[in-house]
């Protein structure tokens, strides 16, 4: 996920057309020299799709934008989209229904972007809300700039997340965060992702959900952070970029965001360690179309991830 700005105030919307409900196995025929004699349904894979990348539709056609989403073959759903104790504008029963009716789950929910963090009692309505569509996690998905001066801010933000996954846990949920590139810059001589978050979140209180795209920009390696802190990454979101760049810690004007297996990020090796890092589920997110067709983009990073990296 991007910005605080593209967050809060959506983009132009853009419409995109139906996609195809059933992948052909293309590895199948690649190895055997024949036509592929078997059809799979993608939805066999358990990949999630964060609905921040269809933003724009499902400002205006929520129950479409959902239909697209299940025909391409996504299994579950990550929400972007909570306010007041509605989702998407629907009471939870509301949207949950959708979902249920289109063979889909919803996995997870990011929501909070405020700079004051996320308090015991909005914690206590939050889980409440999610409780009703039987997530499995509720996730952090940004800190604004202001809380990233000094560590002390930060420190403070994982006391505040301990508390909050407290909560959490009574309603059945995990808390999480999801990071981007600037946890791990340097702050007062130290790396806040690993001198605070992991140091001083419970790992049983608060999962992390590891943003391989923002992860790669910041200069880390995905999977020496794995192995040194094995367990505790239960999601990981599958971001691909085009381009190799020098590490840097901001998220404005960042463009080179690309359909999973279309750019340089290899999967397979990450995916390699995902048990040490106690992988649960993948995410796709696409945070910007490079051609405005996210729903195309969505496809491709399907069948890529079908037909060439998880077999």
């Amino acid at each position: 996920m991007k910005t605080k700005q593209s967050r809060r105030d959506f983009l132009r919307v853009t419409t995109a057309g139906a996609l195809g409900a059933i992948v052909i196995s293309q590895y199948e025929c690649r190895n055997s020299g024949k036509p592929a004699s078997k059809i799979t349904d993608p939805k066999s894979f358990g990949i999630g799709l964060q609905l921040y990348t269809i933003r724009d539709a499902m400002t205006t056609d929520v129950a479409g934008s959902l239909k697209k989403v299940s025909d391409t073959g996504y299994k579950y759903l990550e929400l972007a989209g909570y306010d007041e104790g509605k989702f998407y504008g629907y009471e939870p029963a509301e949207f949950k229904k959708m979902a249920d009716d289109l063979g889909m789950e919803i996995l997870s929910s990011h929501t909070q972007v405020e700079g004051a963090g996320v308090t015991l009692d909005n914690a206590r309505k939050m889980a409440e809300d999610h409780a009703k569509l039987g997530v499995k996690y509720c996730l952090q998905p940004w800190i604004v700039e202001e809380m990233r001066t000094s560590i002390s801010s930060y420190q403070k933000m994982a006391e505040n997340w301990n508390q909050i996954g407290t909560v959490m846990k009574e309603s059945g949920i995990q808390f999480g965060y999801h990071n981007h590139n600037f946890e791990f810059d340097t702050v007062e001589g130290k790396v806040p992702y690993f001198d605070v978050m992991l140091a001083e979140l419970d790992k049983d209180l608060v999962t992390m959900e590891l943003d391989i795209f923002w992860t790669t920009k910041a200069g880390q390696d995905p999977v020496e952070i794995i192995k040194k802190y094995p367990g505790r990454f239960q999601l990981f979101h599958m971001k691909d970029m085009f381009t190799n760049e020098a590490p840097f810690f901001t998220t404005a004007g960042v463009r080179d965001f690309a359909p999973v297996g279309a750019g340089v990020i290899d999967f397979k090796r990450i995916l390699a360690v995902k048990d040490i890092a106690g992988m649960k589920y993948m995410v796709v997110e696409q945070d910007q179309s490079r051609e405005g067709t996210p729903f195309v983009d969505i496809q491709t990073s399907l069948i890529n991830l079908t037909t060439k990296i998880l077999v």
